[in-house]
């Protein structure tokens, strides 16, 4: 069984726990600055620009028993929808694995024109929190940067996991940076414009950035995302795996609109006006100063998965946009149809792909939290 057992849980009971472990309690928006793009030292491309690629960690049973039963159907479909628009890196544990899994693409009917495999061995499959984060430099040179990675705060095993970033810089030769920070992908969901939205229960919390203030978490992210624009939301230290990563409950569509959870939904029966994060968000704005329109995602209709013994509902936000597509967790429930729906709207000129994630969403993530992205390499495609 997965680690990050504990996540959903703490998404569908957000704001009944008492935040613990951070640095902080509210922190409103931090005002722009006057920074612009041509200032920064790097900068990182929104999810919806155009990607070279995206890497998934492949399922094995190297890793937890019966991982391939319970996930692999989930990794297949996300590979063949993916590779309508680009290329799908995928990260196999061994030889033996490498044959396997193309073995079972090719008895899917899946072209491996677009697919490629490297052999590392890896903790698990989370490589949105592990893997690489590619950005560009001020010279729109592609980067690869490796933050420090600990397993959600020393949660979980990580030794593999820390040295993937270097492994993928080696073997596709782009350059690595090292920084001196733990901050993982899911806890971070950036416009593209400037704006990054978090949780200080997980990027300013002691089991990560002890040694750090939050002016210099700020200075950190600054340098190396391009952020001119921090909105923090509290999350709730200690409530999943993650301490609240934001990548289960906001998504920033882009540098005008914010989707999000029912928590967040004055209309929803799971509105929580007492929660300050409420406020927060519906008070955010933009790097220009504008605010955002906010639209807000469905739970599903019933119970989709039993966690401790406890039967509880699907969320559909932690969805991964691809180049041709948008992969969206879905739950053999009636809502699937609703959110997807929104989500389509929202993407009108991408397919909208619903995934049944049941049997890793029960284990703590969805898709988004499997999937990273690679973007186009700028320079390269000047020149072609």
């Amino acid at each position: 069984m997965s680690l990050k057992k504990l996540f959903i849980t703490g998404l569908i009971t957000l704001g009944l726990f008492i935040s613990v472990g951070c640095s902080a309690t509210t922190v409103e928006a931090t005002p722009q600055s006057e920074q612009s793009k041509t200032t920064l030292e790097y900068y990182f491309p929104h999810e919806n620009d155009a990607h070279e690629g995206t890497w998934l960690q492949w399922p094995n049973d190297n890793l937890y028993k019966y991982t391939i039963e319970d996930y692999e159907p989930i990794w297949i479909e996300m590979t063949r929808g993916l590779i309508k628009g680009e290329n799908v890196h995928i990260i196999v544990y061994n030889d033996t694995e490498k044959e396997r899994v193309k073995n079972v693409l090719i008895k899917e009917n899946i072209d491996l024109t677009n697919i490629d495999f490297f052999v590392f061995q890896y903790d698990d499959v989370w490589v949105r929190d592990n893997g690489p984060i590619f950005a560009y430099d001020k010279d729109d040179n592609l980067i690869i940067q490796d933050w420090a990675y600990n397993g959600w705060g020393n949660k979980a095993p990580y030794k593999k996991n820390d040295i993937i970033p270097s492994l993928i810089s080696e073997a596709i030769d782009v350059p690595k940076i090292d920084i001196d920070m733990i901050m993982e992908g899911g806890a971070l969901e950036l416009d593209g414009q400037g704006t990054l939205i978090s949780t200080l229960s997980c990027v300013n919390n002691d089991n990560r950035t002890p040694d750090f203030t939050l002016e210099e978490i700020e200075s950190y992210l600054s340098k190396y995302y391009g952020v001119t624009n921090f909105i923090w939301l509290n999350g709730v230290a200690g409530m999943d795996i993650t301490d609240g990563h934001i990548d289960g409950m906001i998504k920033l569509v882009d540098e005008k609109t914010i989707l999000a959870a029912p928590s967040f939904d004055p209309d929803s029966i799971e509105f929580d006006e007492e929660d300050p994060d409420v406020e927060i968000l519906h008070n955010a704005k933009n790097a220009k100063g504008q605010a955002y329109e906010l639209v807000f995602l469905p739970s599903t209709k019933k119970n989709v998965v039993k966690v401790q013994g406890e039967w509880i509902t699907g969320a559909y936000l932690n969805f991964y946009v691809g180049n041709a597509v948008v992969l969206v967790p879905n739950y053999k429930d009636e809502n699937d149809a609703v959110a997807n729906e929104i989500i389509q709207e929202l993407y009108p000129d991408r397919e909208v792909i619903g995934i049944d994630v049941r049997n890793l969403y029960v284990d703590g993530g969805m898709i988004h939290c499997v999937t990273q992205q690679q973007p186009v390499d700028k320079l390269q495609s000047d020149i072609e």
